[in-house]
């Protein structure tokens, strides 16, 4: 296949970079070309992976909002969204892909200024969220997404539910799976996964091993960098977190999982998961809370890795 697909990843955190380099693995695995571009803490994740990766203008808008304020957001966000777009056009211009896979929006932007199909994968859902603000924000962006894709590609480990943007197409939760990376050499009792936004791990990785769980704990000064985080969620008898990535890693893994949100997004996929009834999950509120569950885990999650959905749908558009 000579057909070149472009895979762009929002900026902030690394569960964007995690999520979208599954999906462009997906499509070097059906013998498409992929070129790759990002920005900010998930692109040195890719990097990692031996993965050249073009790196546009970065913007943070949830740390600019909910740990700043509005006045930062006009200030910082917004003049680097304009630098992004721009940087994203540049790289389109340049590769000259059949299609723009991302769950950026600023990528999504530029698709149209370059005759790009554009394809968006992700969970994003104006439902999420209890601002005002937000919630007008994500219900725009969701129109505009849904108008200009070829297809918005929904990755849920829930069924569809009414908070779900009207129009997306479900596929099965997306997590980066190598098999090359191999598993740990130790047994993994508890893994407790923060977000870049998640406060007080440290705190409950202490809490749960002074009743006597083996802890470990990604991002700490033990934790050294791996390719891929699922075998290391494969192994562990529970998975604590915060962000989405590493739920729908557990739904692929098959481990029982304590989500301890923080942001307003974050949050807001808990609400789903609780209202869903979805299995293998848990959502908790506080340090004791956590450590309760943790003694008692849910039952294990089964669900497909839908990597390979993602590629299949947009391969079979393209031919």
């Amino acid at each position: 296949m000579d057909q070149t697909v472009a895979v762009a990843h929002y900026p902030e955190g690394a569960g964007h970079a995690t999520r979208m380099l599954a999906v462009a693995q997906a499509f070097e695995d059906a013998g498409a070309e992929i070129a790759l571009a990002g920005g900010g803490p998930g692109s040195r994740f890719i990097e990692h992976n031996g993965y050249e990766v073009f790196r546009a203008a970065p913007v943070d808008y949830i740390g600019d909002y909910q740990q700043g304020s509005l006045g930062r957001v006009l200030t910082r966000s917004l003049p680097y969204s304009g630098k992004r777009v721009f940087d994203f056009v540049r790289w389109l211009r340049r590769e000259d892909p059949a299609a723009l896979v991302t769950d950026d929006m600023f990528a999504a932007m530029a698709a149209p200024l370059t005759g790009t199909p554009l394809y968006i994968v992700t969970h994003n859902a104006a439902s999420y969220y209890d601002a005002a603000v937000e919630q007008v924000f994500t219900w725009l962006l969701n129109r505009y997404q849904l108008g200009a894709a070829e297809s918005f590609l929904y990755p849920a480990v829930w069924p569809p539910d009414e908070g779900d943007p009207p129009g997306v197409t479900h596929v099965p939760p997306v997590a980066l799976d190598p098999g090359d990376c191999p598993p740990p050499e130790d047994d993994v009792d508890v893994l407790v996964v923060p977000s870049v936004y998640s406060t007080n791990f440290d705190v409950l990785a202490e809490t749960l091993r002074t009743e006597g769980h083996e802890v470990t704990l990604v991002g700490d000064e033990a934790w050294e960098p791996v390719p891929a985080l699922l075998p290391w969620i494969r192994a562990a008898d529970v998975v604590v977190c915060s962000g989405y990535s590493t739920v729908m890693e557990a739904a692929v893994g098959g481990t029982p999982c304590v989500v301890y949100p923080f942001t307003d997004e974050q949050h807001g996929v808990t609400r789903v998961l609780e209202r869903k009834g979805v299995r293998g999950f848990q959502v908790e509120h506080s340090v004791t809370h956590v450590a309760r569950a943790v003694r008692h885990p849910p039952n294990e999650p089964d669900h497909d890795n839908g990597v390979e959905r993602v590629a299949d749908h947009v391969l079979a558009e393209l031919t």
